[in-house]
């Protein structure tokens, strides 16, 4: 799944009075499994349910709720989990609208067996995440690491720049595909991506023998070339509404578009990096500037085993399309923003040395460059000598 957002949360306080009932669901196509574990025995149950059916889930939640609160007369809290993936957050949002404490978690960070085979089963899966989560309310947060889940708002706002790079990766093998096929006859010179791109594919004559292409082979490239201007066309679309939320001249619907607006404020960001960067990342609230790095995956990973100590680079842990983001935007930085403190560091460090040092170095710019742009849409503090658009 790729809208996941990691980070280590501490259980909710339960409350005195409540029996806890624990529920354990593992999600997949061919069906649901579901692990109980209850005050009424030591013993884990196992229910089989119907994929993608919420009501039956809820009812059977409802019948362990009421067994266990007629033979305790207690009030009953439910306390669910799944992992995070193909079916997103609709179950989260089902289950809590419905009085059931839910964790939806990262399936990277559960501990799993290290031989070299193992038991895989859904049912060895669901137990191990019920006892994870038994585990987790016992206090131990670090045995797994929970998914902040976004608002549907949130969601949604996020589809604008991840379509646009779907599409931009489709654009590419487009191109490259026309330029394989032209390759194939000597041709290298043909552009797809120019406006002329039809008329000149009339023109073009085979490196061998000064023919014109074959019928097959023309036909295959012009049906490239309709799918090509079909996503132009959608590419355009997506950037004329992302410009117009990016713009306060226009009124939109897009929860954080102040926050964009205001990044794109300064010199050397443009529409796309302040959406991304506010749907990928700064949309959301942070304790530290510790916190935030480390969700984007740009803070150093250790390593220690007696004598030896060292450090392995950074983490790449968080979000790849936010670290990927803030990279370019450092070097774009370093480009539009010559003479503020931040590009004055790096050319200190780096001088005219070339290679790896200078990507070491501007991981380094990258992570100071978040944590400052994060400050200025927190507090207002525009990073020290940046320079604003006119």
């Amino acid at each position: 799944m790729e809208a996941r957002t990691v980070n280590n949360l501490l259980p909710a306080a339960p409350h005195h009075d409540a029996v806890g009932c624990l529920v354990a669901i593992e999600l997949s196509k061919k069906s649901w499994i579901v692990a109980v574990n209850t005050p009424l025995a030591d013993k884990i149950s196992r229910h089989t349910l119907k994929p993608g059916d919420g009501k039956e889930l809820l009812d059977l939640c409802e019948r362990i709720r009421t067994r266990v609160a007629r033979e305790t007369k207690r009030r009953v809290e439910i306390v669910s989990c799944y992992e995070a993936g193909y079916d997103g957050f609709w179950l989260h949002r089902l289950l809590e609208a419905h009085g059931i404490r839910n964790y939806v978690i990262d399936p990277a960070s559960l501990q799993v067996d290290r031989r070299a085979r193992r038991t895989k089963t859904d049912h060895v899966d669901v137990e191990r995440l019920l006892r994870s989560l038994m585990a987790y309310l016992r206090g131990e947060p670090k045995v797994w690491s929970v998914v902040c889940v976004p608002s549907v708002a949130e969601e949604d706002d996020r589809r604008l720049n991840r379509e646009r790079g779907r599409l931009i990766n489709e654009r590419i093998q487009h191109v490259n595909r026309i330029k394989g096929l032209l390759a194939i006859h000597g041709i290298y010179d043909y552009q797809p991506l120019r406006r002329d791109r039809m008329l000149r594919l009339e023109r073009l004559r085979t490196a061998a023998d000064g023919q014109t292409l074959p019928p097959r082979l023309k036909a295959e490239i012009l049906r490239e070339l309709q799918r090509l201007e079909l996503i132009l066309a959608m590419i355009k679309t997506i950037e004329a509404e992302r410009d117009a939320i990016a713009s306060p001249k226009t009124e939109t619907e897009h929860t954080n578009a102040k926050k964009i607006q205001d990044l794109a404020k300064i010199k050397s960001i443009g529409p796309e990096f302040a959406t991304t960067l506010i749907g990928e990342v700064l949309y959301r609230s942070f304790d530290n500037r510790k916190q935030l790095a480390s969700y984007v995956g740009l803070t150093p990973a250790h390593f220690q085993s007696g004598a030896m100590c060292r450090d392995q680079g950074i983490s790449k842990a968080g979000n790849g399309k936010a670290r990927t983001v803030m990279i370019e935007l450092a070097w774009l930085w370093l480009r539009h923003q010559p003479d503020s403190p931040l590009s004055v560091w790096f050319r200190e460090r780096v001088g005219k040395l070339k290679g790896r040092i200078r990507r070491i170095t501007i991981v380094a710019v990258a992570r100071k460059l978040l944590i400052a742009l994060w400050l200025y849409l927190e507090t207002g503090l525009v990073p020290k000598g940046a320079i604003l658009k006119a």
